[in-house]
């Protein structure tokens, strides 16, 4: 049981984590200026990509949940997080975001009657006052809008990722995963030549850049996440993406230059802890799970992990 639990926490970590290296692709690779067609080159061809593998289409109310999830996990969060990438330094943007850890938990207790656990609830709040602190005092000023750009996305992608655990419980993960990416591509793509006009010219970084996106920062991701979404509570999930900052943070300082000094490291070092607080068992829960491992239904387990 603790294996698989484990298992889980490992397969979502790899979407903050692609999503952490994407704030410093968009950065410093794709093209300014044009967040529309970013986020249609990056999830359209993931979309297909996707769909080629499941080969199964929407049916009966699922055609009208793949439009609500894919504008506000695919649509919305992807442009927004295209301009954040854009307006704010790397470890910034990934920062800001961590506060999807706690939005999600908010939305999981509205939209689930989930009751945030003690040590997940403390956990966020260890993880959300290291990014806090990572962010530093009296340090370069920050684009406005940027900031904007950044709670939009991360109040649209935590709305949208409880309402995948809610509605998603029956599809497997690559399956809502195309369903998601090509429906939110399809609304992006109409604004995309009414807005911006043609699709930009991409030169060998950008294209570079983009195939990278698509593959690992969407494609990969996105399956991942929802793979999470459907074996663990959305709490958990949410201090996963704690991971976010981290990786943005260190390639941020590796690639992009950015500054990292004795704040930035003591607060990286709050947020692992956290992630690991928040996300590893306590003993009691183990004792719990171990006493009621042959009543509990095999479907589902006490911390509501499908095994």
């Amino acid at each position: 049981m603790e294996d698989k639990f484990g298992r889980w926490i490992a397969v979502t970590a790899i979407a903050p984590i692609a999503w952490g290296a994407t704030y410093v692709v968009t950065r410093q690779l794709l093209p300014a200026e044009t967040p529309l067609w970013g986020s249609v080159i990056r999830c359209l061809p993931a979309g297909l990509l996707v769909l080629l593998i499941v080969r199964r289409l929407p049916q009966g109310a699922w055609w009208w949940r793949s439009l609500v999830l894919g504008v506000l996990n695919v649509g919305g969060f992807c442009v927004l997080v295209y301009i954040v990438g854009q307006r704010l330094p790397s470890s910034l943007a990934a920062a800001l975001m961590s506060a999807s850890a706690a939005g999600m938990m908010l939305f999981a207790w509205m939209l689930l009657r989930q009751r945030p656990k003690l040590r997940a609830a403390v956990g966020a709040l260890i993880g959300i006052g290291g990014v806090v602190l990572m962010l530093g005092v009296g340090g370069e000023d920050v684009d406005g809008w940027g900031v904007v750009a950044s709670v939009g996305a991360m109040l649209a992608s935590s709305l949208g990722f409880v309402l995948t655990a809610r509605w998603g419980r029956g599809v497997p993960p690559l399956t809502m995963t195309a369903w998601q990416l090509l429906a939110g591509s399809l609304v992006l793509l109409p604004l995309a030549l009414l807005v911006e006009g043609s699709p930009p010219v991409l030169d060998a970084p950008a294209a570079g850049g983009f195939a990278f996106v698509i593959v690992v920062g969407t494609a990969l991701a996105y399956a991942a996440w929802f793979t999470g979404l459907r074996r663990l509570r959305p709490g958990v999930v949410g201090i996963v993406g704690l991971l976010n900052p981290v990786t943005g943070a260190v390639l941020g300082v590796a690639v992009g230059g950015e500054a990292f000094g004795l704040p930035q490291f003591m607060g990286l070092a709050l947020v692992v802890c956290g992630v690991l607080l928040g996300v590893v068992p306590g003993r009691m829960a183990v004792r719990r799970r171990r006493s009621t491992v042959f009543d509990a239904p095999a479907s589902v387990s006490r911390d509501g992990m499908r095994g």
